[in-house]
């Protein structure tokens, strides 16, 4: 297993890395499998309540999808699926990861790496930070998935303008479309970040987790609540941070729920 993604653990909170830093954290194909694998083993550990996602350093989050494999890998159109397939399930499953998850972008986060971090439900920046969608400069269609996501995130017309231009913009225009979650200054970031995760945390794990697939599924056009969502929401009522919620509530005391 490639040591440029790997886990660090700390109580409830896992980090997933990106280790790659004399390429910026570029994504190459088998960091992208990687990434699928570490997230397959972190969904199933329920010691795990929240993720953060991360650069190995300040340099970059990710400077995207790794261009120096894509004649060799990712030229025509059967290479191209096989490639892209795989980048969109790595995607896919850290969209999906079922507890909070964190982007903490230091650096860039360009093409790939901004895909990688919109996939989280937060992200959080430097004012140094640069952000950007560069596809149209190497002739590439973005797909549908991240398209949509982009778009839920800033809207048509700001969607339009990242992909069209593929304009490097700042994390603060980032933040004034509602991409960035929170700025924070270099020296604070880890601080904050560990923070803001420490407060979802303080949170229920059973509301955060039902709460994430009542969000996506209205986002992936979901208008009617099926019958797994109606359940999510009538089994909350049955759990023991129910409980402990409606006793700290009566008793005036901040609730202390079960990881």
């Amino acid at each position: 297993m490639t040591t440029e993604i790997y886990v660090e653990k700390n109580g409830y909170i896992a980090t997933l890395v990106l280790n790659r830093p004399d390429k910026r954290n570029s994504l190459s194909k088998a960091m992208f499998q990687n990434i699928i694998e570490q997230l397959e083993q972190l969904r199933v550990d329920s010691s795990i309540k929240l993720l953060i996602v991360r650069g190995v350093n300040e340099v970059a989050f990710s400077s995207g999808a790794d261009i120096s494999e894509f004649l060799d890998i990712r030229y025509a159109a059967d290479n191209a699926k096989a490639y892209n397939d795989l980048a969109l399930k790595a995607i896919d499953t850290l969209y999906k990861f079922p507890q909070p998850t964190i982007a903490m972008i230091q650096g860039l986060a360009i093409g790939g790496g901004l895909e990688l971090a919109n996939a989280c439900d937060f992200r959080i920046a430097t004012p140094k930070s640069k952000l950007g969608i560069t596809a149209a400069n190497i002739g590439i269609v973005y797909n549908l998935e991240s398209t949509k996501r982009l778009i839920n995130l800033v809207g048509v017309a700001k969607a339009k303008e990242i992909l069209y231009t593929a304009n490097i913009f700042t994390a603060q225009d980032g933040k004034n479309i509602g991409l960035i979650t929170a700025l924070h200054e270099p020296e604070d970031i880890e601080s904050a970040t560990l923070h803001f995760a420490e407060h979802l945390l303080s949170k229920s794990s059973i509301a955060n987790a039902g709460i994430k697939k009542m969000i996506q599924a209205i986002v992936d056009g979901e208008n009617e609540e099926s019958d797994e969502l109606a359940q999510i929401v009538l089994n909350s009522f049955s759990s023991d941070d129910y409980n402990e919620g409606i006793q700290a509530f009566l008793n005036k005391r901040k609730p202390i729920f079960n990881k």
